[in-house]
């Protein structure tokens, strides 16, 4: 009798001690549950405020996917503790945020993944940010090797970004590229050295009619090219860089995070750099957002925007136009190799005239930036 008294005795402790830490968890999960509830909140509005107004709101969309992806593990956390209200907050930005899903994760549920094949009357798209033809990653120029790729993949127009068309003069693989493609570049201008300005150059085997720039300095450049019958205008963009250094990428994604004794100075002197770039890259997207509402015309606009699709910079620029990787792409797409290769900042944005049949990242080490190819359609 005596030791059945001692055994449920310790069966209540232990089960009083479950208890308790079961109630601890709840309640810090409890408050993440409100942190992240808020968040989302913010989240989903940061497409719609310019930075101007709220520095804050583009560093909230560089991290969406991560709050998505809470909201959903808390989701699932508060279903299994059988606590409805914080599951069914949950679970209502977890289906508010399946609307922008698309953004950011693509579902394909083709069976076959051979080598597809494309009739005529496709064409083939491609945009590149060559980093002024170096790459971080052998610390060392690769016109020669930018030059093949872009041989290789065969496109019908390419825009490049950062273009340094010094530097592809040197080449001869560059220039023997350049035997079969019409050429724009626009607003050429020489920097202190003398040297010829990296800047955003149209190549198309397609007759280029006329040529304009947007921004100065060579933010956004245009080109109507000659398809078949019909003229599509082309607009090449790279919108002002978030000025954020490979020092400040080591530091944000490498230990030095939680162990630099300076780590608040440097947080600081990052998000007020990023905050001071995130202003001026919505003042380019509001003037070029006007002269693209303008043209009537089929039209592509590509480059790297500095820019997640959970900005402002991005919704205004693909007002009206098709996402490529939204419309052909498939799983989670990264353009950018820095930041845990994470972010897509570069894109294919196409009229409804023109269909998307295929989106594709080459992920090749010439650049900073991964190329983006897509065959589009007129339709």
């Amino acid at each position: 009798m005596t030791r059945n008294i001692y055994d449920d005795y310790g069966h209540g402790s232990a089960k009083t001690r479950k208890s308790f830490f079961m109630k601890m968890v709840d309640i810090v999960l409890l408050v993440g549950t409100i942190i992240v509830a808020v968040m989302a909140i913010l989240t989903f509005a940061t497409p719609y405020v310019n930075p101007a107004r709220a520095w804050f709101f583009p560093v909230l969309g560089l991290v969406a996917p991560a709050t998505y992806l809470a909201a959903l593990l808390l989701m699932l956390y508060w279903i299994i503790r059988w606590k409805w209200i914080p599951a069914s907050v949950m679970m209502l930005f977890v289906v508010m945020g399946l609307f922008k899903l698309s953004l950011f994760w693509h579902f394909d549920f083709r069976k076959d993944y051979g080598s597809e094949t494309f009739g005529r009357g496709t064409l083939k798209m491609l945009t590149y940010n060559i980093c002024d033809f170096y790459s971080p990653v052998y610390n060392e120029t690769m016109t020669d090797s930018v030059a093949l790729f872009i041989r290789e993949q065969n496109p019908d127009i390419f825009c490049l970004q950062e273009f340094n068309p010094w530097r592809a003069s040197q080449s001869k693989e560059f220039n023997a590229l350049l035997e079969t493609y019409d050429y724009a570049t626009l607003g050429l201008t020489r920097a202190e050295n003398n040297m010829p300005r990296a800047e955003q150059a149209i190549f198309s085997r397609h007759k280029i009619l006329r040529s304009g720039v947007v921004l100065t300095p060579q933010s956004s450049v245009w080109a109507d090219i000659l398809v078949g019958d019909d003229t599509i205008r082309v607009f090449n963009n790279h919108l002002h860089s978030t000025n954020i250094k490979k020092e400040d990428n080591d530091f944000l994604t490498g230990r030095r995070l939680i162990l630099d004794h300076e780590r608040e100075d440097k947080i600081k002197s990052i998000i007020s750099r990023f905050r001071a770039t995130s202003v001026l890259r919505s003042g380019q997207v509001d003037s070029i957002a006007m002269d693209i509402d303008k043209v009537r015309t089929r039209k592509i606009v590509c480059g790297d925007f500095n820019d997640t699709p959970m900005s402002y910079a991005y919704r205004v620029m693909s007002e009206g136009l098709q996402d490529a990787f939204s419309e052909q792409g498939s799983g989670y797409s990264h353009t950018y190799h820095k930041f845990l290769e994470m972010l897509r900042i570069d894109y294919v944005l196409s009229s409804p005239g023109l269909e998307v049949l295929s989106y594709d990242v080459a992920y090749v080490p010439y650049s900073d930036h991964y190329p983006v190819i897509v065959r589009l359609r007129k339709n």
